[in-house]
């Protein structure tokens, strides 16, 4: 933190306030803070509040004739070593996900090209909904860190996530950001297989699973993260593409198959795709109609990616595969594990809301035994197994 330039943009909230800490723990770390209120932070704590307390000029217009004769906002927004929104509303998180360039925080944040770091509060409904996640997802993606908000009671009286975190935090994660980013995967190459595929019984229907690629495209990102160049080989899901990743899109299983050939050579391969074990044998080209009769639908076996990779000539020196399973997760993911003849099986039970949810539990089997994590956002399940194959490798 020492030396280091922080740019802070307070959001608009009852967490307003705690910004206010923010910036006293920054300087007491030996950085400093410009801060740009917006019209809406400003109904919370008045700006020159955090002038005192930064020692410096408080922006809060678009407008300024003195400062945007100098194009302060693209000044702001080059000259800051990183740049916090702190709290980050809904509001605002949905602002930056679009790309919006209404008012001199979203101005300064589209015109950065330093790290941006971004610390939600909300009520819980807010956070919870499927815009907001949305949101969050997208803006994850395009490389900007969003940090998770704490739990507890609400100025609205309600109790769940969406407390903006401590500010201690917040300045940890400050402090890790300005941190030199270690790389141990860089010249890796790394091969990703993630969500469903879809088998066609006519042009209009098909056989698949419920997938969502949440898990695969976070464990992409969490490994490009990590300097590795990363092939995403992605069924038809509808999320964006994690930062720093190749991606390959893909309906059947066949095709997937086909695509994960194309990407070898890879050093590690984690094959996390929900994969449909059958396919219409022949598949009508017209629409099925509905008549006296009940069609038949013969079924055919779709090629095994993870056991034919095992058995590859070019198979990854590290090969991991998943297992979701219902029941007896354990015992079917050490069968696996043996079956296909890889050496990690990540096995997690689907039971429950895991297929689209936004938490994982999951066991990693290898032949030395069996390491159970504790049920986490899909995000750090991704982290913690991006280091553990670093580790390996």
């Amino acid at each position: 933190m020492q030396g280091k330039r922080i740019l802070l943009i307070v959001g608009g909230g009852i967490a307003a306030y705690k910004a206010c800490e923010i910036v006293r723990l920054i300087r007491k770390a030996g950085g400093s803070v410009h801060c740009v209120v917006t019209d809406a932070a400003a109904q919370f704590v008045a700006p020159m509040t955090f002038a005192a307390l930064s020692e410096q000029q408080v922006h809060t217009s678009l407008w300024d004739l003195k400062d945007e004769a100098e194009m302060g906002h693209i000044q702001l927004s080059r000259q800051a070593d990183l740049v916090v929104v702190a709290p980050a509303t809904a509001d605002l998180l949905a602002r930056m996900a679009a790309g919006l360039a209404d008012d001199l925080a979203t101005t300064l944040l589209l015109a950065t090209d330093k790290p941006v770091l971004a610390a939600p509060a909300m009520n819980v409904r807010m956070w919870q909904h499927p815009a907001t996640r949305r949101n969050v997802a997208q803006l994850r993606a395009d490389g900007i860190t969003v940090l998770e908000p704490d739990e507890g009671p609400m100025a609205c009286g309600e109790y769940g996530p969406g407390r903006l975190p401590d500010p201690a935090t917040i300045v940890a994660a400050i402090d890790a950001a300005l941190a030199p980013v270690p790389r141990p995967l860089a010249g890796r190459h790394v091969l990703v297989t993630a969500g469903p595929t879809h088998e066609p019984i006519d042009p209009v229907r098909y056989i698949a699973n419920r997938s969502s690629g949440k898990q695969g495209f976070a464990i992409a990102g969490a490994l490009a993260a990590l300097g590795a160049r990363v092939t995403l080989v992605a069924g038809p899901v509808t999320l964006a593409t994690p930062a720093g990743v190749d991606r390959v899109d893909v309906e059947t299983a066949r095709e997937m198959a086909a695509a994960v050939d194309a990407a070898l050579p890879a050093d590690v391969a984690v094959l996390v795709a929900a994969v449909a074990d059958w396919r219409a044998e022949a598949p009508a080209g017209q629409k099925i109609k509905k008549g006296a009769d009940t069609p038949t639908l013969t079924l055919a076996e779709n090629p095994d990616i993870l056991a034919g990779l095992a058995r590859s000539d070019r198979r990854p020196s590290l090969l991991i595969g998943f297992a979701a399973e219902t029941e007896h997760v354990i015992d079917h993911a050490r069968a696996k594990l043996a079956r296909k003849g890889c050496d990690w099986i990540v096995a997690n039970d689907v039971s429950g809301n895991v297929m689209g949810g936004a938490l994982n539990r999951v066991h990693i089997i290898t032949a030395d035994g069996v390491e159970t994590w504790d049920e986490a956002p899909k995000d750090a399940v991704a982290r913690k197994l991006a280091e553990r194959i670093s580790d390996a490798l």
